[in-house]
C-alpha cells in the first residue's frame, strides 16, 4: 500500500476527477506550469493541457467570476486561491453570486464550483497567509464547506466536492499538507459526509477539524495517560453539519470541548457550542468550552506558537470540563 501526503491526496483527486469527466477544469494563479504554490496541481497541465489547467491573472475575483460563468455553461471548475487571505477579493463573487444562483434561478441553475483555499497557520508565514476564515462561509447560505485532515480524506472529500452539484468551499489545512498515510487509491469506501470518530472515549467529547485534528489527537493520547478517555471527532463537513454524530457523542460523555485555530468571537466554534446547548442541554455536566485563536489579527511568525491552540491549552480545557 503506497504512502502519500495530504498534498498528494489532493493532487490525485484532481487527476482522478479530470480523467473521469472532461468538464472538470482547474484554474488559478500558477496552477499550470508551476504546479501551484504547494504543488497541489503538479503535472496536471502536462497531462490535461492548458485548456483544462488554466494559469490565470493575479485576480481572485476574476478567477471565481470566470468559474461561475463556466459552471453556467456546464463545466465543473475547481478554482484555487493561493492563500486564505487572498480569498477576500473574491468574497463578493462567492457570497453574492456563487452562493445564490440556485435560489436566484428557483433551483434551475445550481453551480458545481469548488473553491480550494489553503488555510490556517503553523507554517511561519505572514498574517494573510495564515488565517482561518471558515465562519464567513459557513454563515453564507448556499455554500457547502468541507475540510480534510488526513491524506485519505483529502482524496475522498475533494472528489465528493467536485461531484457535488452545489458550490463547495474546500478548506485545505496547509500545515498538514505533508502528513503521511498508507492509502490505496481511489478511496471510495465509507460515508465521508459523516463526521469521523477519530478516537472513542467516555469522559469528554472534543470536536475539531482540519489543522487542529492532529493537535487534539496528541492531547487525547496524553490525557489517556491520566485515565481520561477523550472522544475525538473530526467534523470534516462544516456545512452541512453532522449533528447526529455530535449529539450522540455528547449524550454519552456529558462534556464537550471545541478546538479550532480561528479566533473565538463569532467563530464556527460558537455555532457548535450553541447547537449543543440548544439540542442537548440536559445531557451536559459542564458548559461547552472553546479553545481557539485569540481575538487579534494573526500574529508574526515568531510568536504564532503562542497564538495557536496547543496540547497544553486543550488539556486545560479538558480538565476544566471534568472538574466543573
Amino acid at each position: 500500500m503506497p504512502t502519500i501526503t495530504l498534498a498528494q491526496g489532493l493532487n490525485e483527486a484532481l487527476r482522478y476527477c479530470m480523467q473521469r469527466d472532461d468538464r472538470v477544469v482547474v484554474m488559478g494563479e500558477d496552477v499550470g506550469k508551476a504546479g501551484g504554490v504547494f504543488r497541489i496541481t503538479d503535472k496536471l497541465q502536462q497531462e490535461f493541457g492548458e485548456q483544462r489547467v488554466i494559469d490565470t491573472p493575479l485576480a481572485e475575483s476574476g478567477i471565481v467570476g470566470t468559474g461561475i460563468g463556466l459552471a453556467i455553461y456546464g463545466f465543473k471548475p475547481v478554482c484555487e486561491m493561493q492563500f486564505d487571505g487572498f480569498t477576500y477579493p473574491a468574497f463578493e463573487q462567492i457570497t453574492s453570486h456563487l452562493a445564490k444562483y440556485r435560489s436566484r434561478t428557483m433551483g434551475k441553475l445550481p453551480l458545481s464550483v469548488v473553491v480550494r483555499i489553503p488555510y490556517g497557520g503553523g507554517i511561519g508565514a505572514v498574517e494573510h497567509h495564515s488565517e482561518s476564515l471558515e465562519a464567513y462561509f459557513t454563515h453564507t447560505a448556499g455554500l457547502k464547506v468541507v475540510t480534510p485532515s488526513t491524506p485519505s480524506d483529502a482524496f475522498a472529500l475533494l472528489v465528493d466536492a467536485i461531484e457535488d452539484p452545489d458550490p463547495v468551499i474546500f478548506l485545505e489545512p496547509k500545515r498538514r499538507y505533508w502528513i503521511r498515510e498508507d492509502v490505496e487509491l481511489p478511496v471510495t469506501n465509507g460515508d465521508r459526509r459523516k463526521a469521523r470518530i477519530v478516537r472513542e472515549g467516555t469522559d469528554v467529547t472534543i470536536l475539531t477539524y482540519g489543522p487542529s485534528v492532529r493537535t487534539v489527537e496528541d492531547a487525547a493520547e496524553e490525557a489517556a495517560k491520566d485515565g481520561v478517555a477523550c472522544e475525538v471527532i473530526d467534523l470534516r463537513w462544516l456545512n452541512p453539519l453532522d449533528l447526529e454524530t455530535i449529539m450522540t457523542s455528547v449524550k454519552k460523555t456529558g462534556r464537550a470541548v471545541v478546538v479550532t485555530e480561528a479566533p473565538i468571537t463569532g467563530s464556527f466554534s460558537a455555532e457548535l457550542a450553541a447547537r449543543i446547548a440548544e439540542d442537548d442541554f440536559l445531557s451536559l455536566h459542564a458548559p461547552v468550552i472553546r479553545v481557539g485563536g485569540y481575538d487579534i489579527p494573526y500574529p508574526p511568525a515568531k510568536v504564532e506558537d503562542l497564538y495557536l491552540p496547543d496540547l497544553d491549552r486543550v488539556l486545560d480545557a479538558v480538565d476544566a470540563v471534568l472538574n466543573y
